[in-house]
Formats: structure tokens, C-alpha cells, sequence
């Protein structure tokens, strides 16, 4: 085209477009304005149209630009960039082809942008561009951006090769110290802990870094990659932005949170601080020391586990404001769910806890004490918050809930005797020819041949019923064995010293029932205590 035709032409179309820019903004003549589009050129981001023009729409905008710049970049030539004012805006031109044209509507007001600011910033994203199009034809440039691929992927593939061998060169080091530790790892007996599985498990927590190095180093390598070539090289930039931003999102985060984080530090010291001040007060009761009348040295553990518990649960309240991520959904989330389990299992839960204090406080039981609770009989060897475990003389140990020991009545052998032990009773019923002194006299020497019944206080014998056919006798006595032996082979020995008396003075036992006189007395004469299969022991 001819110069002068060139320059007339132009001179007509700028006053046309301007006209057309002033009837669409007109109300009522103007094409509906329909949703943005962004112009893009080899991956990158030129500029983002909002508004119409002379009834194009932003999509139409982009195309009629995208046309443009292929005529003008085929007609040849410098490819240079300028900018010429017109009434509808700033019209971008390269080589004096009109690429597209800039209006008021396509500044982003809202961000404080101004037409003159997007027009720079347009210009310096197609000189970027043009460059990089220029690189695209250079096969000088495009050769080296190759090579320094194949270097950089050697230095990924070294780079791996390093983390493998690091990552074995530690594996075995592990293993040979397992191999000489291998009797201290044994923590817990079973297979819970055994050295095999905590070497396994210390594998699986190394691969934990090993694999995030792989994958940083896969990241790090694509994004150099990519941006070795102009057409790929705003992908590259992308990723890289993108690990950029988390790092410098992470760090200002980080930062941000240390102010709250201090706070949240000092409140938890300061209740370190209160619990190690109160720490004294129950060692001193707990060693004896000291006491108080709702405090004593078996109260002294439940009750400093309860106010550091409170203390810390306070201080937790406290600080809670202060972590990060506490107004997050998903702190509110786990705030939720903890508080619906709670609200589910806090009925039984809780009446275990109070049922646990309650006898820990009144001191109904103790450990060490012979109890009955219910059907069950034994000592005390655990009084836990939610439930109390009892040895039995057989043998046995049985756990009862708190709950259950507070609604059943308790029979406690052990409080009324005087220093260490329980007390043992049993009853027998004797016929009423038979001199209730003569009785008394009996049950005490079978007490007294007993092992671990003590003689002081003596055993005593107490009629406690006078039945139709023969008096009722209980003999009641203190047991303190010399050995930890249980209730049951006390009272078992006890019985058989009773029938072994009583069959030497030949008195014999109406238990269970009496319907009348034999014709000889029912007992056991010495000469037949010890028939087949007893065998008399050795004197």
C-alpha cells in the first residue's frame, strides 16, 4: 500500500472508531456489554478486554486482535511498537498495524488503575513477547536453551542418583545399629516394639523427606526446563511463582503468627510456673509431712492430678484465641466433633469420674483393705477415676465400676480392726445339749491354732440367734498373716481347725439342718482323719 493511501486511510478509520466508541457509550445504542476476555499471545497474558467496542464484544475483540497481529507479523518488517491517542483511547500499533485499541472500560478501577498505567503495562508484555518471538527464530538461541536442558537434567538425574545413595548408605547404618542395640529396643514385650518393626518404622519416616526432596527437585527441574524455550517459558514462570508464593505466603504467615504465638507461650508457662509452685505443698502430704482434714496422703495423687489437670485446661482455654488457625474451618470443624462426642459419652463418662471421686474423698475405700461389695469379696489393690479392681482369694481379680461400688452397699473388713489386717468371721449352729461355754471355748482354740490370726485382741464368739432346734454361734477374730495370704485360705484354714475340734471333743455341727436325734453322734473320731486318700503329715 502506497504511503500516502496508507496515511489517509488511517486518518479516516481513527475518527470512525471514535465515533463508534462514542455511540456505544451512549445509553440505549450501545451493544449489550457481555463478559471479559483476555487477550493471550504464546502462552502469556497481553491484556484482559472488559468492555465492548463499536459493538464487538471482548471475545471479538480478542480474535479481530489475534488476526491482526498474524497480518501484521506475516507482512514482515521491524515489528515495532507504538502507541497513538484517539478519543475511544490508546490504540496499540506494530509496524502501523492496528493490533487493538485501549478504552476507560478496560481499566480495572477498582484496583486504582489508570488507562495511561494499563497502556505501559501492555506495551512491556508485547515487547516481552516480541523478543521472545524473536528468540523463537533464532536457532542459535533455541541450541543453547537445549543444552543447558541436557545439563540441567544430568544434574537432576545426579541429584537423584545422591538421594538413593543417601537414602541406603542410612538404611544400613540403621541396620547395624539395630543389630548391636538389639537388646535395648526391646521397649515393650510382644510384638508392639520388637527391633524388626521400629527399624520398618523409622524407614517409613525417612522416606517422608526423601520423597518431598523428589518431588521438589521434579518441580525445580520442569519449571527450569520450561522456561529455556520462549513458548514454554510462562509456564515456567508460573511454577515458579507459584513455589515462590507458597514459600513467601508461608514465611508472612509464619510471621504474623509469632506475636500470637508468644502470647500463647506465656500463658502455658505461666501455668507451668503455678503447678510447679504447688508441687511442694503436695510432696510435703504426700510424704506425711503435713495434712489436712479433706487432704491426706491417699487423697494427695487424685487431687494433684485433677488441679493440673484444671490448670492446664484453663491455660489451654486461654490460649486458644492465640494459635494459628483457631478461627479456620477446620479448627471449628474438630471443635464440632469433639464437642459431639463429649455431649455423647459425657453421661457415662462423667458419672464414672464423679462416682471415682466421690470415693476417693469420703474414703468409703482404701487400697490395701479387705472389702465385700455385692457378691464380690477381696482386696483392694488399684482405686482408679472410673473404676476399682479387687483381688479375690481365689485367685481372681475383678474390675467394678465406680458407679457400681457407690450404689451397692460395702462391707469393709479392714477399717474397724486395730493396726494392719481384716477381720474374719464364721458361723456354726450346735444343738442345744451341747454347753454354749463348752462352744465358745472350742471356736477359740480353733482360732487360736490358726496361722495368721492374731491373739490380741482375742477372738470373740457371739450367739446371734437362738433358733428352733439349736443356737447360732459367730466367731469373730482379727487376721494379720505374716505373708500376704489371701482372705479365703485364712478362713479355710479356720474351718478345718473348727471341724478338727469339735470332732476331738466330739461335738458335732447341726449346720445345715436339724430334723432330729440320730442314733449316734455325727462325728469324725481322730483315727479316721486321715483316711484314704489324706495322707497324715509328717511330725
Amino acid at each position: 500500500m502506497p504511503p500516502l493511501l496508507h496515511r489517509f486511510a488511517r486518518s479516516l478509520l481513527l475518527p470512525l472508531l471514535a465515533l463508534g466508541m462514542l455511540l456505544t457509550s451512549a445509553p440505549g445504542l450501545g451493544a449489550e456489554t457481555q463478559a471479559s476476555a483476555t487477550l493471550s499471545i504464546m502462552n502469556r497474558e497481553v491484556v484482559q478486554f472488559r468492555a465492548p467496542l463499536l459493538g464487538a464484544s471482548p471475545q471479538q475483540r480478542v480474535a479481530r486482535s489475534e488476526q491482526a497481529l498474524r497480518e501484521a507479523i506475516a507482512h514482515g518488517g521491524k515489528l515495532e511498537l507504538s502507541v497513538q491517542a484517539t478519543p475511544a483511547g490508546n490504540s496499540i500499533l506494530l509496524d502501523n498495524f492496528l493490533l487493538f485499541t485501549l478504552q476507560p472500560e478496560d481499566v480495572d478501577k477498582l484496583s486504582g488503575q489508570t488507562l495511561e498505567a494499563l497502556t505501559a503495562e501492555t506495551l512491556h508484555r508485547l515487547e516481552q513477547i516480541r523478543e521472545e518471538n524473536h528468540e523463537s527464530r533464532d536457532l542459535k538461541l533455541l541450541l543453547r536453551g537445549l543444552a543447558w536442558v541436557v545439563g540441567e537434567s544430568a544434574i537432576y538425574a545426579l541429584a537423584l542418583w545422591l538421594l538413593l545413595r543417601s537414602r541406603r548408605w542410612l538404611n544400613a547404618r540403621l541396620i547395624r545399629a539395630a543389630a548391636r542395640q538389639s537388646e535395648h529396643l526391646k521397649i515393650i514385650p510382644g510384638e508392639l516394639l520388637q527391633p524388626r518393626r521400629l527399624l520398618d518404622l523409622l524407614g517409613k519416616v525417612l522416606a517422608v523427606p526423601y520423597w518431598g526432596a523428589i518431588a521438589l527437585l521434579a518441580y525445580t527441574w520442569l519449571s527450569t526446563v520450561l522456561g529455556q524455550f520462549p513458548y514454554t517459558r510462562a509456564w515456567g514462570e508460573r511454577l515458579s511463582d507459584f513455589l515462590i508464593g507458597i514459600v513467601i505466603t508461608l514465611g508472612q504467615g509464619i510471621l504474623r503468627a509469632i506475636p500470637d504465638l508468644v502470647i500463647a507461650a506465656c500463658m502455658f508457662l505461666i501455668a507451668h510456673a503455678v503447678v510447679r509452685i504447688l508441687r511442694p505443698f503436695f510432696d510435703r502430704i504426700e510424704a506425711g509431712s503435713e495434712a489436712f482434714s479433706w487432704l491426706d496422703a491417699e487423697t494427695v495423687r487424685p487431687t494433684r492430678n485433677i488441679v493440673t489437670g484444671i490448670i492446664w485446661i484453663f491455660a489451654l482455654v486461654m490460649a486458644y484465641p492465640y494459635l494459628p488457625g483457631s478461627n479456620s474451618e477446620a479448627f471449628k470443624g474438630v471443635s464440632v466433633l469433639l464437642g459431639l462426642m463429649i455431649s455423647l459419652g459425657a453421661s457415662s463418662v462423667v458419672g464414672q469420674a464423679a462416682s471415682g471421686l466421690i470415693l476417693m474423698y469420703t474414703r468409703t475405700l482404701r487400697r490395701g483393705e479387705y472389702v465385700r461389695i455385692g457378691e464380690h469379696e477381696g482386696t483392694i489393690v488399684e482405686m482408679g477415676v472410673f473404676n476399682t479392681r479387687l483381688r479375690t482369694g481365689r485367685g481372681s481379680e475383678i474390675t467394678l465400676p465406680n458407679s457400681l461400688i457407690v450404689g451397692h452397699s460395702t462391707t469393709n473388713y479392714s477399717r474397724t480392726v486395730k493396726g494392719k489386717g481384716y477381720v474374719v468371721d464364721t458361723a456354726v449352729t450346735i444343738g442345744y445339749d451341747t454347753p454354749w461355754r463348752q462352744v465358745e471355748a472350742m471356736l477359740i482354740e480353733a482360732a487360736g491354732r490358726t496361722d495368721g490370726i492374731v491373739a490380741k485382741p482375742r477372738p470373740a464368739v457371739f450367739q446371734t440367734a437362738l433358733s428352733d432346734f439349736y443356737p447360732e454361734y459367730t466367731l469373730v477374730c482379727q487376721a494379720v498373716p505374716s505373708e500376704p495370704r489371701p482372705r479365703a485360705e485364712v478362713l479355710s484354714e479356720l474351718h478345718a481347725h473348727i471341724q478338727d475340734v469339735f470332732n476331738e471333743y466330739g461335738v458335732q455341727i447341726m449346720s445345715p439342718h436339724y430334723l432330729g436325734d440320730p442314733a449316734s453322734d455325727k462325728i469324725v473320731p481322730p483315727a479316721r482323719w486321715y483316711a484314704a486318700p489324706a495322707r497324715q503329715p509328717e511330725s
